[in-house]
Protein backbone atom coordinates (compact mmCIF):
# COMPACT_ATOMS: atom_id res chain seq x y z
CA UNK A 1 0.00 0.00 0.00
CA UNK A 2 1.01 3.59 -0.61
CA UNK A 3 0.51 6.43 1.88
CA UNK A 4 0.17 9.80 0.15
CA UNK A 5 0.20 12.98 2.24
CA UNK A 6 -1.04 16.18 0.63
CA UNK A 7 -0.39 19.12 2.97
CA UNK A 8 -2.34 22.24 2.09
CA UNK A 9 -3.00 25.50 3.88
CA UNK A 10 -6.35 24.31 5.26
CA UNK A 11 -6.12 20.52 5.57
CA UNK A 12 -3.62 17.69 5.47
CA UNK A 13 -5.04 14.84 3.40
CA UNK A 14 -3.80 11.31 4.12
CA UNK A 15 -4.69 8.89 1.32
CA UNK A 16 -4.21 5.11 1.22
CA UNK A 17 -3.89 3.38 -2.17
CA UNK A 18 -4.01 -0.41 -2.24
CA UNK A 19 -2.62 -0.81 -5.75
CA UNK A 20 -6.01 -0.55 -7.40
CA UNK A 21 -7.80 2.43 -5.88
CA UNK A 22 -7.83 4.96 -3.07
CA UNK A 23 -9.46 2.97 -0.29
CA UNK A 24 -9.22 5.52 2.53
CA UNK A 25 -8.87 9.28 2.85
CA UNK A 26 -8.51 11.18 6.12
CA UNK A 27 -8.31 14.93 6.73
CA UNK A 28 -6.53 16.74 9.53
CA UNK A 29 -6.55 20.50 10.10
CA UNK A 30 -3.24 22.04 9.06
CA UNK A 31 -3.24 24.76 11.69
CA UNK A 32 -2.38 24.97 14.46
CA UNK A 33 0.73 22.93 13.67
CA UNK A 34 0.86 19.70 15.68
CA UNK A 35 3.88 17.83 16.89
CA UNK A 36 5.16 14.53 15.58
CA UNK A 37 3.39 12.43 18.24
CA UNK A 38 -0.06 13.89 17.48
CA UNK A 39 0.26 13.08 13.77
CA UNK A 40 1.40 9.56 14.60
CA UNK A 41 -1.54 9.02 16.97
CA UNK A 42 -3.99 10.37 14.38
CA UNK A 43 -2.71 8.00 11.70
CA UNK A 44 -2.53 4.96 14.00
CA UNK A 45 -6.11 5.53 15.19
CA UNK A 46 -7.41 5.76 11.64
CA UNK A 47 -5.47 2.65 10.63
CA UNK A 48 -6.99 0.81 13.58
CA UNK A 49 -10.54 1.89 12.70
CA UNK A 50 -9.97 0.87 9.07
CA UNK A 51 -8.61 -2.52 10.12
CA UNK A 52 -5.25 -1.78 8.51
CA UNK A 53 -1.71 -2.34 9.75
CA UNK A 54 1.01 0.25 9.40
CA UNK A 55 3.33 -2.55 8.28
CA UNK A 56 1.23 -2.91 5.12
CA UNK A 57 2.45 0.47 3.89
CA UNK A 58 5.37 -0.02 1.51
CA UNK A 59 5.81 3.53 0.30
CA UNK A 60 5.21 7.15 1.33
CA UNK A 61 5.00 10.28 -0.80
CA UNK A 62 4.59 13.78 0.65
CA UNK A 63 3.60 17.11 -0.85
CA UNK A 64 3.63 20.18 1.36
CA UNK A 65 3.01 23.88 0.74
CA UNK A 66 3.53 24.58 4.46
CA UNK A 67 7.34 24.72 4.98
CA UNK A 68 7.20 24.62 8.79
CA UNK A 69 5.62 21.15 8.59
CA UNK A 70 8.13 19.54 6.25
CA UNK A 71 10.55 18.19 8.86
CA UNK A 72 7.73 17.05 11.16
CA UNK A 73 6.03 15.11 8.36
CA UNK A 74 9.25 13.43 7.28
CA UNK A 75 10.22 12.44 10.81
CA UNK A 76 6.80 11.16 11.84
CA UNK A 77 6.51 8.88 8.79
CA UNK A 78 10.03 7.54 9.33
CA UNK A 79 8.96 6.66 12.87
CA UNK A 80 6.16 4.50 11.48
CA UNK A 81 7.44 3.16 8.18
CA UNK A 82 10.97 2.07 7.36
CA UNK A 83 10.80 3.31 3.76
CA UNK A 84 12.20 6.81 3.27
CA UNK A 85 9.40 9.08 2.02
CA UNK A 86 9.51 10.65 -1.43
CA UNK A 87 9.26 14.38 -0.72
CA UNK A 88 7.97 16.35 -3.70
CA UNK A 89 10.23 19.28 -4.52
CA UNK A 90 12.69 20.68 -7.07
CA UNK A 91 15.33 18.05 -6.23
CA UNK A 92 13.23 15.29 -7.85
CA UNK A 93 11.68 17.19 -10.76
CA UNK A 94 14.35 15.97 -13.20
CA UNK A 95 13.04 12.45 -12.62
CA UNK A 96 9.52 13.33 -13.77
CA UNK A 97 8.07 13.39 -17.32
CA UNK A 98 6.74 16.91 -16.73
CA UNK A 99 8.70 20.16 -16.60
CA UNK A 100 8.31 23.70 -15.32
CA UNK A 101 10.29 26.88 -15.94
CA UNK A 102 9.88 27.95 -12.29
CA UNK A 103 10.65 24.90 -10.11
CA UNK A 104 11.22 26.97 -6.96
CA UNK A 105 8.06 29.05 -7.36
CA UNK A 106 5.35 26.53 -8.24
CA UNK A 107 3.55 24.71 -5.42
CA UNK A 108 4.12 20.98 -5.06
CA UNK A 109 0.36 20.40 -5.13
CA UNK A 110 0.28 21.99 -8.60
CA UNK A 111 3.16 19.75 -9.68
CA UNK A 112 1.10 16.76 -8.51
CA UNK A 113 -1.94 18.01 -10.45
CA UNK A 114 0.17 18.49 -13.57
CA UNK A 115 1.69 15.02 -13.19
CA UNK A 116 -1.76 13.45 -12.92
CA UNK A 117 -3.15 15.48 -15.81
CA UNK A 118 -0.27 14.58 -18.11
CA UNK A 119 -0.14 10.89 -17.13
CA UNK A 120 -3.89 10.27 -17.31
CA UNK A 121 -4.81 12.28 -20.39
CA UNK A 122 -1.69 12.85 -22.55
CA UNK A 123 -3.15 15.97 -24.16
CA UNK A 124 -3.35 19.73 -23.66
CA UNK A 125 -5.17 20.22 -20.39
CA UNK A 126 -6.12 22.80 -17.79
CA UNK A 127 -6.64 21.58 -14.23
CA UNK A 128 -8.97 23.67 -12.08
CA UNK A 129 -8.36 23.00 -8.40
CA UNK A 130 -10.92 24.31 -5.90
CA UNK A 131 -9.05 24.49 -2.61
CA UNK A 132 -7.84 27.18 -0.21
CA UNK A 133 -6.79 28.87 -3.45
CA UNK A 134 -8.52 28.47 -6.81
CA UNK A 135 -5.84 27.45 -9.29
CA UNK A 136 -5.68 26.88 -13.04
CA UNK A 137 -2.71 24.77 -14.16
CA UNK A 138 -2.11 24.59 -17.92
CA UNK A 139 -0.11 21.60 -19.21
CA UNK A 140 0.56 20.76 -22.84
CA UNK A 141 0.60 17.32 -24.44
CA UNK A 142 4.39 17.09 -24.02
CA UNK A 143 4.19 17.52 -20.23
CA UNK A 144 5.34 21.14 -20.15
CA UNK A 145 3.62 23.27 -17.52
CA UNK A 146 2.79 26.35 -19.56
CA UNK A 147 1.65 28.39 -16.58
CA UNK A 148 -0.58 28.75 -13.52
CA UNK A 149 -3.26 31.24 -12.47
CA UNK A 150 -4.12 31.66 -8.78
CA UNK A 151 -7.13 33.32 -7.14
CA UNK A 152 -8.51 33.17 -3.58
CA UNK A 153 -10.59 30.05 -2.95
CA UNK A 154 -14.29 30.17 -2.13
CA UNK A 155 -13.91 29.88 1.64
CA UNK A 156 -10.99 32.30 1.58
CA UNK A 157 -13.04 34.89 -0.32
CA UNK A 158 -16.04 34.65 1.99
CA UNK A 159 -13.89 34.79 5.14
CA UNK A 160 -12.09 37.85 3.80
CA UNK A 161 -15.40 39.56 3.01
CA UNK A 162 -16.96 38.76 6.38
CA UNK A 163 -13.78 39.49 8.33
CA UNK A 164 -13.37 42.95 6.84
CA UNK A 165 -16.97 44.15 7.10
CA UNK A 166 -18.84 44.97 10.29
CA UNK A 167 -22.36 43.86 9.42
CA UNK A 168 -22.01 40.90 7.04
CA UNK A 169 -22.54 37.41 8.51
CA UNK A 170 -20.67 34.27 7.54
CA UNK A 171 -22.88 32.27 5.19
CA UNK A 172 -23.06 28.61 4.09
CA UNK A 173 -21.43 27.68 0.79
CA UNK A 174 -24.69 27.01 -1.05
CA UNK A 175 -25.46 28.24 -4.56
CA UNK A 176 -28.89 29.96 -4.73
CA UNK A 177 -31.23 29.16 -7.64
CA UNK A 178 -31.67 32.86 -8.42
CA UNK A 179 -28.68 35.04 -9.27
CA UNK A 180 -30.38 38.06 -7.66
CA UNK A 181 -29.93 38.20 -3.90
CA UNK A 182 -33.08 39.03 -1.91
CA UNK A 183 -31.52 39.11 1.58
CA UNK A 184 -28.07 39.46 3.12
CA UNK A 185 -27.29 35.73 2.96
CA UNK A 186 -28.24 35.23 -0.69
CA UNK A 187 -26.63 38.54 -1.61
CA UNK A 188 -23.26 37.25 -0.34
CA UNK A 189 -23.78 33.77 -1.79
CA UNK A 190 -24.63 35.17 -5.22
CA UNK A 191 -21.80 37.69 -5.20
CA UNK A 192 -19.19 35.11 -4.33
CA UNK A 193 -20.49 31.79 -5.70
CA UNK A 194 -22.13 32.96 -8.91
CA UNK A 195 -19.25 35.41 -9.25
CA UNK A 196 -16.84 32.48 -9.14
CA UNK A 197 -18.87 30.59 -11.74
CA UNK A 198 -18.47 33.57 -14.06
CA UNK A 199 -14.76 33.90 -13.22
CA UNK A 200 -14.00 30.25 -13.98
CA UNK A 201 -15.99 30.38 -17.22
CA UNK A 202 -14.23 33.56 -18.26
CA UNK A 203 -10.79 32.24 -17.37
CA UNK A 204 -11.32 29.02 -19.33
CA UNK A 205 -12.58 30.98 -22.35
CA UNK A 206 -9.55 33.27 -22.28
CA UNK A 207 -7.09 30.39 -21.88
CA UNK A 208 -8.56 28.57 -24.85
CA UNK A 209 -8.64 31.75 -26.93
CA UNK A 210 -4.98 32.49 -26.19
CA UNK A 211 -3.89 28.93 -26.95
CA UNK A 212 -6.02 28.93 -30.12
CA UNK A 213 -7.13 25.35 -29.53
CA UNK A 214 -9.62 23.27 -27.60
CA UNK A 215 -8.17 22.06 -24.33
CA UNK A 216 -9.36 19.38 -21.93
CA UNK A 217 -10.67 20.73 -18.63
CA UNK A 218 -10.50 18.65 -15.43
CA UNK A 219 -11.65 19.87 -12.02
CA UNK A 220 -10.53 18.69 -8.62
CA UNK A 221 -10.60 19.84 -4.99
CA UNK A 222 -13.16 19.43 -2.25
CA UNK A 223 -15.15 22.54 -3.23
CA UNK A 224 -15.55 21.64 -6.91
CA UNK A 225 -19.00 20.13 -6.26
CA UNK A 226 -20.46 23.38 -4.94
CA UNK A 227 -20.36 25.23 -8.26
CA UNK A 228 -22.37 22.57 -10.05
CA UNK A 229 -23.32 24.77 -13.06
CA UNK A 230 -19.65 24.62 -14.04
CA UNK A 231 -19.76 20.86 -14.46
CA UNK A 232 -20.98 21.37 -18.01
CA UNK A 233 -17.65 23.11 -18.71
CA UNK A 234 -15.59 20.31 -17.20
CA UNK A 235 -14.70 17.19 -19.15
CA UNK A 236 -14.21 15.41 -15.85
CA UNK A 237 -14.32 16.02 -12.10
CA UNK A 238 -11.68 13.92 -10.32
CA UNK A 239 -11.60 14.56 -6.58
CA UNK A 240 -8.53 12.33 -6.18
CA UNK A 241 -6.49 14.02 -8.92
CA UNK A 242 -3.84 15.47 -6.59
CA UNK A 243 -3.41 12.15 -4.78
CA UNK A 244 -3.17 10.41 -8.16
CA UNK A 245 -0.41 12.80 -9.13
CA UNK A 246 1.47 11.99 -5.94
CA UNK A 247 1.12 8.28 -6.70
CA UNK A 248 2.53 8.77 -10.20
CA UNK A 249 5.40 10.85 -8.79
CA UNK A 250 6.23 8.10 -6.30
CA UNK A 251 6.28 5.52 -9.10
CA UNK A 252 8.53 7.69 -11.27
CA UNK A 253 11.04 8.37 -8.50
CA UNK A 254 11.18 4.84 -7.08
CA UNK A 255 11.07 3.25 -10.55
CA UNK A 256 8.13 1.07 -9.60
CA UNK A 257 6.43 -0.78 -12.45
Amino acid sequence: MLLAIDTGNTNIVFGIHDGNSWIHEWRFETFPVKNQIEYEMFLRLNFLEANLKVQQVKGVVISSVVPELNDILSQFTLGLISEKPVFVGPKIYNQLPISTQNPYEIGTDLIANAMAGYTLYQQDIVIVDFGTALTFTVVDSEGNIKGVNIAPGLKTAIKALVGNTAQLPEVPLELPDSVIGTNTTTAIQNGVLWGYVAMVEGMLDRIQTELKKDIKVVATGGLSAILHPLHERFDQVNRHLTLEGLRFIHKAVTKEV
